[in-house]
């Protein structure tokens, strides 16, 4: 499960100028120069072809090759981060991908893997404000962020509550730096089935960019609350627009 978790309303997050030292904030969290262009290339020509029968991918021409871009995907099985680097990552931006990931997936082998392909934890039950600002960090840098806006895995096809640090992290780091341009692209991912297996198709319907900024005026948590309302309403289009993929559906085939 990867999640954001912000911290609350009486303790905001401000960036800082300085860098923050790595090992402290993220723990060692990097992209290997060898081990990511080798998982990429693996996972886009192998493994993803192999274990599902057709990638449909609309919409990569909506993500910005330049500047913050924070992708909000829905959540929809375990296989969703290895999608987003195959339909958005270097073979198609020349971009590799930082998500937020939740500290108990950090463990072990996998969190040896996740660290090093540009992953870093954050703790749901007393999130590190160093982390938090590590995140804003990558956004001031101009890379990609991943966040997932729902928090955990949901099954049902429906878009649930948005967690509304997502919001607060775009709009701290666009306030503090005016002009910086974060802009949120919204990603509906869909499977044929629920848990999928062999042969399972899956859907990726990538939105329009929203920018940040539109929503720098006003007080802040009416700023968040608003944002959060809109990303709301494109996931839960860009879910209903691709409901036909559980019936096999598919305009366009980019895995043929």
């Amino acid at each position: 499960m990867m999640e954001f978790y912000s911290a609350s309303d009486t303790c905001p997050i401000k960036p800082t100028d300085k860098p923050i030292n790595p090992k402290v904030a993220v723990s060692s969290a990097r992209i290997s120069p060898w081990l990511t262009p080798l998982a990429y290339f693996l996972g886009h020509h192998f493994l993803l072809p192999f274990f599902f029968g057709n990638i449909k991918i609309t919409g990569q021409e909506n993500i910005p090759k330049t500047g913050p871009v924070i992708l909000a995907p829905t959540h929809r099985a375990r296989w969703d981060s290895l999608l987003l680097p195959y339909a958005a990552g270097r073979y198609v931006t020349g971009r590799d991908l930082q998500f937020m990931v939740t500290i108990d997936e950090c463990q072990g082998l996998q969190g040896w893997l996740i660290r090093r392909m540009g992953g870093f934890p954050v703790n749901p039950q007393h999130p590190a404000v160093a982390t938090l600002r590590h995140a804003v960090e990558v956004l001031q840098q101009e890379q990609m962020l991943v966040i997932y806006p729902e928090g955990d895995i949901f099954r049902d096809g429906k878009v649930h509550q948005l967690k509304p640090g997502i919001a607060r992290l775009a709009l701290s780091a666009e306030s503090h730096h005016p002009g910086l341009g974060v802009k949120i692209i919204p990603v509906g991912i869909n499977y044929s089935e629920p848990y999928p297996s062999w042969g399972a198709d899956v859907s990726i319907e990538i939105g329009s960019a929203m920018n940040v900024k539109d929503y720098t005026n006003g007080k802040a948590k009416q700023n968040a609350k608003r944002l959060t309302e809109d990303l709301t309403r494109t996931l839960q289009h860009l879910s209903n627009q691709e409901l036909a993929v559980s019936h096999h559906a598919f305009a366009e085939i980019s895995n043929s």
